[in-house]
């Protein structure tokens, strides 16, 4: 089951093609019945959860928190709205192209991939999935 909520207030939000877009993500990533909640946030909503969770205190763009337990379903994924409107504007991407990234790239997190760890797998991986994707 894919659950998206907007918890923020400064962009309007239509979580229904979000719901269809994360379900047709995990089935290429392998997980087609996993489920998987996905928060549209603001920045200081993602900031607070960054300081709380990894001790980092300042806002990024998307924050993966994964089950404990595989039968609860992957986990959830932060996006801050704030970043994705910023980060578009500066990759020269559509607002919905950046989440589409953003969530792929939490995705992947959720799924077990660590780009800081893996030698450049995820990277990899995530990249062949976009084109797959056409994101």
């Amino acid at each position: 089951m894919v659950e998206v909520v907007n918890r923020q207030r400064r962009k309007q939000i239509d979580v229904e093609p979000w719901q269809a877009t994360t379900a047709k993500m995990l089935v290429a990533i392998g997980h087609p019945n996993a489920s998987v909640t996905v928060a549209f946030v603001s920045d200081k909503k993602i900031r607070e959860l960054n300081k709380n969770f990894r001790g980092i205190d300042k806002a990024t763009d998307v924050l993966s928190f994964p089950t404990l337990n595989e039968d609860e379903g992957l986990g959830d994924i932060a996006i801050s709205v704030d970043r994705a409107k910023s980060q578009a504007k500066e990759n020269g991407l559509t607002f919905d192209g950046e989440v589409s990234q953003l969530l792929l790239h939490g995705l992947l997190h959720l799924s077990g991939y660590d780009h800081e760890t893996d030698n450049g797998e995820m990277n990899r991986l995530e990249l062949q999935l976009r084109k797959k994707l056409k994101i």
